[in-house]
């Protein structure tokens, strides 16, 4: 009896070392967590924490917790696609991410081949979602959108002034200033100069002489916050008050730190402030709990987040493409964004574009 009896014991001992560990949802974070763009690496990784944390605190997705996975693009597409071939092999269902354009769309192919669901917070380019993919959303506005809204202002507020457009030559920020100029054009509006830069230069001197000898009022510029800044920093040197416009990739307060105090008056389009947005009271209250301004994409991020959640457990599963199904069906998300809906594309159906004027360090909605 007693030898059955540590038998027993024994097999029991074995049977609960051998229960496997609860299972876990595989998300990735892609996004340039080094480099010049770093600030955003860093807003969408916080987005992403901040809700996983709220995820699991409350149990996971359907009784499974959140794992998250962080790859560093570094805003390069080569890197950005390395990023995604690793978070295949490591079994990720759903991306939140990459955040440029120009890594959003060669990785969303790598994704869509995998069966992995990519969500991105910040990537603005039309064509991230006009491939007819079923496996690309995002949580943003679109270009054309953000292009028209500029485009519009400057015709309106600029038409006896002299504008110039420069982007850093990327598929977001040529994507963005071409869209930009199409609908200055079309209200009549006409620019004195349209010229290309390389990002990661540090002297735009010779450029801004030409802006300078041109007259130039309004700059409108497509492309990141570094640049940006250093485009206003060198331009107050040779004396301009120049009025800098340009969209959602200055969205960080480092764009300040470079441009100084020259960039009071900067122009930008963005999003609603989802800071201000009710639905983000609490999530608003836990960043700030952690010493971290949700400003940017962070809740973007979060929301991206939320809606793969709500997906899932609406139709009870984690299965990327039966959750992209769901998205595409016209579903309303609870996010801290507010509702969102979104098309057949993967584009939300609402308009998300408002002005915004830089001062004392930071940005308010006009």
């Amino acid at each position: 009896m007693k030898k059955l009896l540590f038998a027993g014991i024994a097999l029991g001992a074995m049977a609960a070392l051998a229960v496997p560990a609860s299972a876990q949802v595989k998300v990735g974070v892609g996004g340039p967590i080094t480099g010049a763009n770093a600030t955003f690496g860093a807003q969408l990784k916080n987005g992403a924490e901040q809700w996983a944390a709220d995820v699991n605190a409350k149990g996971g997705i359907l009784g499974e917790k959140v794992e998250l996975i962080v790859g560093d693009d570094a805003s390069k597409p080569e890197q950005g696609v390395s990023v995604a071939n690793k978070f295949v092999s490591d079994g990720v269902k759903v991306v939140l991410g990459h955040f440029n354009s120009g890594v959003s769309i060669p990785a969303s192919e790598q994704y869509e081949e995998a069966g992995v669901l990519q969500l991105t917070p910040a990537s603005t380019n039309p064509t991230f979602t006009e491939r007819k993919m079923w496996n690309t959303f995002r949580v943003c506005g679109r270009d054309d959108q953000q292009g028209t809204v500029a485009g519009n202002y400057i015709a309106k507020n600029f038409k006896d002034k002299k504008v110039a457009i420069v982007h850093d030559k990327t598929p977001y920020g040529k994507g963005l200033a071409d869209e930009t100029q199409k609908a200055m054009n079309a209200a009549g509006i006409k620019e004195v100069a349209y010229e290309g830069i390389n990002p990661g230069e540090k002297d735009y001197s010779a450029l801004v002489s030409k802006l300078k000898a041109a007259g130039v009022d309004l700059l409108y510029y497509g492309g990141l916050h570094t640049e940006a800044g250093l485009l206003v920093r060198q331009m107050r040197d040779q004396g301009m008050q120049t009025v800098l416009f340009s969209g959602d990739g200055i969205t960080d307060k480092e764009y300040w730190t470079i441009a100084g105090p020259g960039a009071a008056g900067t122009l930008m389009t963005f999003g609603p402030d989802p800071r201000n947005n009710p639905a983000a009271k609490d999530a608003v209250a836990a960043f700030k709990a952690k010493g971290i301004d949700p400003e940017g994409y962070v809740l973007y991020t979060y929301a991206a987040g939320q809606i793969f959640q709500q997906a899932a457990e609406a139709i009870k599963s984690t299965d990327p493409k039966k959750v992209a199904d769901y998205i595409h069906s016209g579903a309303k998300f609870s996010t801290v964004l507010g509702d969102l809906t979104f098309d057949k594309k993967g584009d939300r159906t609402s308009l998300d574009y408002v002005l915004y004027v830089w001062k004392d360090g930071g940005y308010t909605q006009m």
